[in-house]
């Protein structure tokens, strides 16, 4: 067999390595999601409604973000949870997911002192080692679009929480078939964060969810 010949080979059978294990990871994180995601109105009483942050343009919230906030915003005045727990990217001061997240609740009537923000949830699995370790989240009710809903519920239950979904898809979107794509590859991502609990970026001082969310605020 020739050199390139070889290599061929050797790539070849890398690519099919990594493409099956691609595609147990995905069997992995999806396996119990159907079972876990519900609606609205059926949706267990939780300590927390915990929203994932998305896009934030300059005019507020992307189409994505403003229907989790919406629904968000169902489930708080459905009184499935006393408290909205807003993760996402705060990374660098012009641009602040949970802030816009925070304003828009608010400005629809949700009480700032039952709104938290988490500033690093950078990735979903932070989010979720963050909710359980600094916001003390036993039960929480997860609220994403349906693609990334299997991996949200995954990545919550390593975390230690009990977790439902709530899919937030009220509308297409224009990058629909993207984001099922990427969601593939990031099912994988989840399975080795999960496996060797990883640590998320910053940690910090810890939050009690039963008193003022605006402690949050800095």
């Amino acid at each position: 067999m020739s050199p390139r010949a070889k290599r061929a080979l050797i790539l070849s059978s890398f690519a099919v390595f990594g493409a099956a294990a691609i595609a147990v990871c995905n069997a992995v994180v999806t396996a119990d999601a159907a079972s876990r995601t519900t609606e609205v109105a059926s949706a267990e009483r939780a300590d927390c409604i915990l929203v994932l942050g998305a896009g934030v343009w300059a005019t507020g919230p992307s189409p994505v973000l403003e229907d989790r906030l919406e629904t968000a915003l169902a489930l708080y005045r459905a009184g499935k949870a006393p408290r909205i727990l807003v993760s996402g990217d705060h990374g660098r001061p012009e641009y602040d997911e949970p802030g816009a997240m925070a304003a828009w609740l608010e400005a629809r009537g949700v009480p700032a002192e039952h709104v938290f923000l988490d500033h690093a949830g950078f990735d979903t699995h932070s989010t979720m080692v963050r909710a359980r370790e600094v916001f003390g989240v036993e039960r929480a009710i997860v609220v994403t679009q349906r693609f990334h809903l299997a991996r949200a519920l995954y990545l919550g239950n390593a975390a230690g929480m009990a977790v439902q979904g709530v899919a937030a898809d009220r509308r297409p979107y224009e990058r629909a078939r993207w984001y099922d794509a990427r969601e593939t590859v990031s099912r994988a991502r989840a399975v080795v964060d999960a496996v060797t609990a990883r640590r998320p970026r910053y940690l910090g001082p810890t939050f009690d969810l039963s008193g003022d969310g605006r402690a949050t605020r800095s």
